[in-house]
């Protein structure tokens, strides 16, 4: 593997100490001499790794946004391991068969791979389909026991070092396998998930799950080991070695939704590394009715209850900056109080900026005030976004009921979902209109919160619903 710095991030030299700095978001890490070096090394070309250790530290400096990694054939350069491609199916037939071509061309070598479909009590033809295409063809053990069950029962027989899942209304494109296997060059990486493309355009939910689904993690690397953060892998897109997936003990075959999310947090529980890299594309068909989409996504809300009694430990976590969050509370109570609380936000943020750029200098970075106070304003803007994300997809049926009681919270709902959406409408740039992203949007949220606050009555506790806040990034790292 070799890097290289992300676009607009520059290595600086300050009284002695080298500094990485992003200035969009504005962001700041000390590194020490040795690895500037080799970083300082690399602004002419790629930076390689000369050690494993190197080469895992690179590895997370691009998690955080400040490296890019490149890739070319030097990467594959490795003993290819044997791969068991696992696929859980019930009565989709036909799309079992375009999910078998697809994998049939990719770019693997064939006597490396073995395909096995698990069928779960299927009334259709998908048994025979998945053996005309040359599978191997096994029952789950019952009927309608669920993916997490059809799956274990496939990695039970795989003989694979590597198992691959991915879902029976899915396609794989021809580099699928090419571009994840790599990642397994390093040792401590025993799971690695790859993109999840949308599979239609037709319909305005296919437009809307083309940008927007939970399935997609982003074209940004991520790496999690270590920790009590919610970075998970999706299931319909994942790779893992063998052993420790048995290890772990595979997926819970009680949950019929958030499987996949138990089973990478307990594989980074035990101490392994899991790894997200916008490659190695699958094409998902998601639900296109309004009907299926509400309903996949209320099941999805329903797992957080559950997740929450597994993983006590891991809960929703949000940087909340006391001044900036001093300055938007000012600002959102403006239009009701007085628009003289303006002028106190201009005068509490320039105070914050003063403060920063103040600090910067202190630690030799040469950032004017107006870079600072345009850096503080994007933070503040970012935390609008999520603070409102927060309220309408995870307590908008708490806030409606809570709206039925004091009259005067009424506008809360519509404002923070005009404030979330309009911001994932401008990043995701999707191939629809505003309206009907908007409408698709609130239709989500409420189907997702109610899905939650469900799963919590069904399971006796509200704690998924516990945010802790932080005053600094850092502390979330």
């Amino acid at each position: 593997m070799s890097y290289r710095l992300a676009p607009k991030v520059d290595l600086v030299e300050r009284d002695g100490e080298w500094l990485l700095i992003s200035p969009a978001p504005l962001r700041i890490l000390k590194v020490n001499r040795s690895l500037a070096a080799l970083l300082d090394g690399g602004r002419s070309g790629s930076i390689v790794p000369d050690s494993p250790g190197i080469d895992k530290l690179l590895a997370q400096l691009c998690g955080k946004g400040f490296l890019e990694r490149l890739r070319s054939d030097v990467d594959v350069e490795m003993r290819l391991p044997t791969v068991s491609v696992v696929i859980p199916v019930k009565d989709r037939a036909a799309e079992l068969r375009r999910c078998l071509e697809s994998i049939r061309a990719t770019e693997y070598p064939g006597e490396l791979l073995q395909v096995i479909v698990v069928d779960d009590g299927s009334s259709d033809s998908s048994a025979s389909v998945a053996a005309s295409l040359g599978a191997l063809v096994i029952p789950s053990g019952g009927t309608g026991r669920g993916p997490a069950a059809a799956r274990n029962a496939g990695a039970s027989i795989a003989r694979g070092e590597i198992l691959a899942f991915i879902d029976s209304d899915c396609t794989a494109s021809a580099k699928w396998l090419a571009d994840l296997i790599p990642a397994f060059s390093d040792g401590n990486v025993v799971a690695v998930g790859g993109f999840v493309d949308g599979m239609c355009r037709d319909s305005a939910v296919d437009r809307y799950e083309a940008v927007m689904s939970s399935l997609s993690l982003g074209g940004r690397e991520q790496i999690g080991s270590s920790g009590d953060d919610t970075f998970y892998l999706p299931s319909c897109n994942l790779l893992v070695r063998r052993a420790p997936f048995n290890r772990a003990g595979g997926f819970n075959e009680a949950m019929h939704v958030g499987e996949d999310v138990d089973l990478t947090w307990r594989l980074r529980d035990l101490g392994w590394t899991i790894a997200y890299l916008p490659v190695g594309r699958v094409f998902h068909e998601h639900r296109s009715t309004l009907r299926s989409f509400m309903s996949r996504r209320f099941d999805y809300g329903t797992s957080e209850g559950t997740l929450q009694r597994l993983h006590p430990s891991r809960h929703k976590k949000m940087v909340v900056p006391p001044l900036l969050a001093l300055v938007l509370s000012l600002c959102i109570a403006a239009p009701l109080v007085g628009w003289w609380l303006l002028a106190a936000a201009a005068a509490i943020l320039t105070f914050d900026s003063l403060t920063v750029r103040r600090r910067l200098r202190r630690g030799g970075v040469p950032f004017g005030f107006a870079s600072v106070a345009l850096g503080r304003i994007r933070s503040m803007g970012s935390l609008a976004y999520y603070l409102s994300y927060h309220l309408i997809r995870y307590y908008s049926v708490p806030l409606m009921l809570i709206s039925l009681v004091d009259s005067r919270l009424l506008p809360v709902f519509p404002l923070v979902a005009l404030c979330a959406s309009a911001v994932d409408y401008a990043v995701r740039k999707p191939e629809t209109g505003y309206p009907a992203f908007v409408a698709i949007y609130l239709l989500e949220q409420l189907s997702y919160g109610s899905g939650v606050f469900m799963g919590c009555v069904r399971g006796g506790t509200f704690a998924s619903y516990r945010v802790e806040m932080l005053r600094h990034m850092e502390s979330a790292a």
